[in-house]
């Protein structure tokens, strides 16, 4: 590795300044933000808190500055503007792409003006100081040093500066010629002191040097994590003036220090690596399901009920006939936050949840437990998470590499592996092909991985040499991300490879000298973009190979090293170019809804170079909901296959910004079709048929159809009987009916508001959910499909949204009921698995769905090697359509079309990659015969349920329960080839039974689907006095299903 040199380069520091020194400027200068982020944000480390205002000047030359109309710059959100180009165009930068170059310094920038000043060095391995006449050398260990300097918030004469100190502090050491000097002095000539808290009312001061001497200079040191470092004078013959002065109210101007670490030695263009051994292209691939948390029940109580010999006695007591109107109007802000107090006096709480949490560091708000990075907090922590296009994970000491760093990989196409039959019934993609490590020679056996600023959208992950180490490198993670993103903290970096390298190619600098490009290719002929951002320093950071084939970077390097493959050899770098040296690092979701459209917008916050403009992969759902006004401009012709969803588009922007112009607003309880609309009154034989099931079906024993020991059974036994309840009422007339039946519903959902069901709620104070004392009780994770672990909230609790949004629109009073008790328990369940707001101190934004893939995740806190799943897209939707109620009911808007939205963005994301048409895109050729996926993976597509393999299991979970919305998510054309593939009489799959030979409950769920392309036909079969309550599953009711259908059309065609 070639040395490095030190050379003179102006570093520039805030320092206070007397306002009577700057005869030129107000006393405060208009507040600015730096652009600069040369330094990692990460306070935890070190680096300047977030919460601080700061402005923050570090190394700058000529190459450094360039207009802000060197580069494209995607327009920021919410856009206002259309564009005008229908392809996106980007230049080249500046003067191209040149090799490592020198160049003359720039003058300082103009000075910083805000209320913190903070005085930094950047280190790397020396800091070099001269002027005319002298040179000294004075050494820096290698780490950032910062010391924050607030000004007195009085603006009066005798206010002063203070100096906080983190709390985390225990002694600063300031010399004599740093010292805060009280008021009552003038002059303290000796000794350093120890300080253990912030000095009010000190003077701060400003070292100056004399007319005949060299720049002062300052060597800060770092002793260990969390101690504020010295400030001293080097040792030197130098004249030094100490200047005190009164600063009210702080003005800062800035002095230089000329430091730098420069890299002098010039790095060969091409180089080859002479490794022999076979690269690791193959993988390895797990045909079996990771059933972490699930059983093989069937999802559904099997028991048959009776008909019933008798029937529920109608009550004087009318409810009358409730209207639902949609809201009209305009949401400007859906994700409010609905509440944010503690549920503890609904349910308790409990700090003891049998999984604790694992290496998540400075982590307040709730984490989210069903998102795509949980693989990095459980288990190993070396299971892979998966970004899209790109898989991660902690190599961990294992696999082809045997490196200790964060191992990158992507498959393409022909590396996918099928299972038998044809259709096949799975296809997966390989794990554990390390295409790229990013790593750093101090990363050994000993290295320990932790996680911070947990996110919904994204994740930062730690490396460190050992537990008790600040890390080396900081990978911030982003679903989506354009680039592989490490941030050196000092480290030496090392870059390995699986496959093994073939050679690496440095191609030159970018803008002016700041970022530099590599391309890696590897020995399975693709090629990968290396750009490497450093902090502080001037010229190309060598990057070279060594000895087995590593790629190795500088000693004690700070600043970003990024990959990014490319799909082919001759792919267009200008758009690569154009963003390197800036990164994703969160993301935010903003939405607009008016009506029956909506506009969103997923926008991402920076890091890096963050004036330079994001890549980002867009999903093709994404692309397809674009806003032609604002997006198409930003759209590439650059494309990687993700694993489960396609090809993913590379975007050109800052943000995303959908358009959904056919929400369901106008779906509400009734039976709802494109064609028909709500459907409000039933015919005569409808009205018939569902007064007779419902006066039976009432008439059963909804306690022991309720109060079970299991949140999901439960919630479908209520859901079941308020659907009866519903259709008696307002499609059938029957008020007294369903008076009668609502208050035996009502006393039935009490027993879980009042927590006295088999097993309790509870609010969990580790991960921030509401969970089933199950597992508590038993010790059995899988306890009801393992809610203690969230695993399905959306699943179970939707069930329970659903019931109260009947309950509350038959009986308004009863959200107000014993204290409003009964609207908040619900609203705690929505807050536990579709919170709407980020800054909720009890629970995680959104546990469940997500809004970047457009459906939910059920699986929760189980390790996984495939990563997230989603078994049930139909209950995914359900959930939704309960939130949407749920809101309409209790007159929240913002939740209302919140759901609205939601239900479209979720039907769309479903036609796109669960519910497969014979012109799916999406999906692989030989995988769409099965018409729907099965369970979904981030990395896998398995044609299975986890309780079964019958057909109608597999089919049917994507159907449960048939509800108003499901004509909407379901399309006409994809019910139509299902029925004919699988459930006709003459099916033309092998693999197909005729529903009419499937005897037990999925009988009633098919017939019940099939309402959607033949209501008649459906009406007929429930209504037939043959019918046999073995057809119906034990969270279904005949009422319903006859409502449905006949709401669908199938009770006019049967009486014409």
């Amino acid at each position: 590795m070639a040395p490095q040199k030190p050379m003179a380069r102006r570093i520039l520091l805030s320092l206070l300044l007397a306002p009577s020194l700057i005869q030129s400027r107000p006393a405060f200068w208009p507040e600015s933000e730096s652009t600069d982020n040369s330094i990692p944000r990460y306070p935890e480390y070190g680096h300047p808190p977030a919460a601080v205002s700061v402005i923050q000047w570090t190394a700058t030359s000529s190459d450094d500055c360039f207009s802000s109309s060197d580069y494209p710059t995607a327009p920021a959100p919410p856009p206002t503007t259309a564009a005008t180009s229908s392809s996106l165009e980007i230049p080249p930068p500046p003067s191209s792409i040149v090799g490592p170059t020198t160049s003359s310094e720039a003058p300082p920038p103009p000075p910083p003006s805000n209320e913190t000043v903070v005085i930094s060095t950047i280190v790397t391995s020396s800091i070099f100081l001269s002027d005319s006449t002298t040179t000294t050398t004075t050494e820096f260990i290698t780490q950032t040093s910062t010391i924050i300097v607030e000004p007195a918030l009085s603006s009066s004469s005798s206010s002063f500066a203070s100096v906080p100190f983190p709390v985390n502090s225990s002694t600063v050491v300031f010399p004599t010629a740093l010292l805060p000097v009280p008021l009552s002095s003038s002059f303290l000539s000796t000794g350093p002191v120890s300080l253990s808290q912030t000095v009010p009312g000190a003077f701060y001061p400003i070292p100056s040097s004399s007319s005949n001497s060299t720049t002062a200079a300052f060597t800060t040191t770092v002793s260990s994590l969390g101690t504020v470092p010295a400030v001293t004078l080097p040792s030197s013959s130098l004249n030094y003036t100490v200047l005190y002065q009164s600063v009210s109210p702080g003005v800062f101007v800035p002095i230089t220090l000329p430091i730098t670490t420069t890299y002098t030695s010039s790095i060969p263009t091409l180089q080859s690596t002479s490794a022999t051994a076979d690269p690791a292209t193959l993988g390895t691939v797990k045909t079996s399901l990771e059933d972490g948390g699930r059983t093989s029940v069937i999802p559904f109580n099997t028991t048959v009920l009776p008909s019933a010999s008798q029937t529920l006695e109608p009550i004087t007591t009318s409810l009358g006939t409730a209207s639902f109107t949609p809201t009209v109007g305009t949401a400007s802000n859906v994700f409010q936050a609905m509440a944010t107090g503690s549920v503890e006096s609904l349910v308790g709480s409990r700090s003891d949840h049998p999984l604790p949490k694992l290496g998540i560091n400075s982590q307040t708000k709730p984490v989210g437990t069903n998102k795509f990075y949980a693989n990095f907090f459980l288990g190993g922590q070396n299971m892979s998470s998966f970004t899209y296009p790109y898989s991660v994970s902690w190599a961990k000491g294992n696999g082809a590499s045997g490196s200790w760093g964060l191992a990158v990989s992507h498959t393409n196409a022909d590396q996918v592996v099928f299972g038998e039959g044809d259709p096949a019934s799975y296809y997966i993609n390989p794990l554990g092909i390390q295409s790229m490590v990013l790593s750093a020679v101090e990363l050994t056996s000993t290295t320990t991985l932790t996680t911070s600023e947990v996110e919904a959208f994204s994740i930062n992950v730690h490396l460190s040499a050992d537990a008790i180490s600040d890390p080396l490198v900081t990978f911030p993670l982003v679903q989506g991300m354009g680039f592989i993103t490490g941030v050196y903290h000092g480290a030496t970096p090392i870059i390995q490879s699986g496959v093994l390298f073939d050679t690496l190619e440095y191609t030159g600098s970018l803008f002016g000298g700041s970022t530099f490009k590599y391309h890696a290719g590897l020995k399975d002929g693709s090629t990968w973009c290396l750009y490497v951002t450093p902090d502080g320093s001037e010229g190309a950071p060598p990057f070279t190979f060594t000895s087995g084939g590593t790629i190795s970077g500088p000693a004690g390097f700070f600043g970003t090293v990024q990959i990014t493959k490319l799909p082919s050899s001759d792919t267009d770098q200008d758009v690569y170019d154009a963003s390197a040296g800036v990164y994703a690092q969160n993301a935010s979701i903003s939405a607009t809804v008016d009506g029956s459209t909506a506009s969103y917008t997923l926008a991402w916050g920076k890091g890096g170079q963050d004036s330079r403009t994001l890549l980002m992969f867009a999903l093709p759902h994404h692309i397809e909901s674009f806003d032609p006004n604002v997006m198409t401009a930003l759209i590439t012709d650059i494309q990687l296959k993700t694993t489960t969803k396609g090809m993913a588009t590379l975007i050109y922007s800052d943000f995303f910004t959908m358009i959904e112009d056919s929400l369901p607003d106008a779906i509400g309880f009734q039976p709802w079709s494109a064609g028909l609309g709500n459907v409000k009154v039933a015919s005569v034989t409808a009205a018939n048929a569902i007064n007779n099931a419902a006066a039976s079906e009432l008439n059963q024993d909804m306690d022991a159809q309720t109060n079970l020991d299991s949140m999901y059974f439960s919630g479908k036994g209520l859901a079941k009987f308020a659907g009866v309840i519903y259709a008696a009422n307002d499609l059938a007339s029957n008020s007294n009916l369903a008076a009668a039946g609502l208050q035996k519903l009502t006393a039935a959902f009490s027993t879980f508001v009042n927590n006295n069901q088999v097993y309790p709620l509870v609010y969990d104070t580790v991960w921030g959910g509401v969970v089933s004392t199950g597992t508590y009780v038993t010790g059995d994770a899988g306890r009801d499909f393992g809610n203690t672990y969230y695993n399905d909230h959306h699943f179970h609790y939707g069930y329970f949204v659903y019931s109260a949004a009947v309950i509350a629109y038959l009986d308004p009073s009863w959200l107000e009921s014993d204290g409003g008790k009964n609207k908040q328990w619900v609203d705690m369940l929505v807050r536990d698995y579709a919170n709407p707001s980020a800054d909720d101190p009890e629970f995680p934004f959104q546990r469940n769905y997500d809004w970047y893939h457009g459906h939910s995740w059920a699986k929760g806190l189980f390790e996984s090697g495939d990563g997230k799943d989603e078994e049930s897209s139909s209950e995914d939707a359900f959930s939704t359509y309960a939130l949407k109620m749920w809101g309409k009911v209790t007159g929240d808007a913002n939740m209302e079309a919140r759901g609205n939205l939601q239900l479209a963005v979720t039907a769309r994301a479903l036609r796109n990659y669960f519910l497969l048409e014979s012109n799916n895109e999406n999906q692989p050729a030989e995988f769409i015969g099965n018409k729907v996926t099965g369970i979904l993976f981030d990395n896998k597509v398995d044609h299975t349920t986890y309780f079964g393999t019958a057909v109608e299991y597999i089919q049917g979970i994507h159907m449960i329960p048939l509800n108003p919305s499901s004509s909407y998510t379901r399309p006409v054309t994809f019910v139509e080839q299902e029925w004919d593939t699988y459930f006709s009489d003459t099916p033309t799959s092998a693999a197909g039974v005729p529903a009419s030979s499937i005897q037990d409950g999925w009988r009633g769920i098919l017939m019940a689907n099939y309402a959607l392309v033949d209501p008649s036909a459906s009406f007929a079969f429930f209504n037939s006095p043959d019918f046999n309550n073995a057809w119906l599953d034990g969270g279904a009711s005949r009422t319903w299903y006859l409502a449905y259908a006949a709401g669908l059309g199938g009770a006019w065609a049967a009486t014409t």
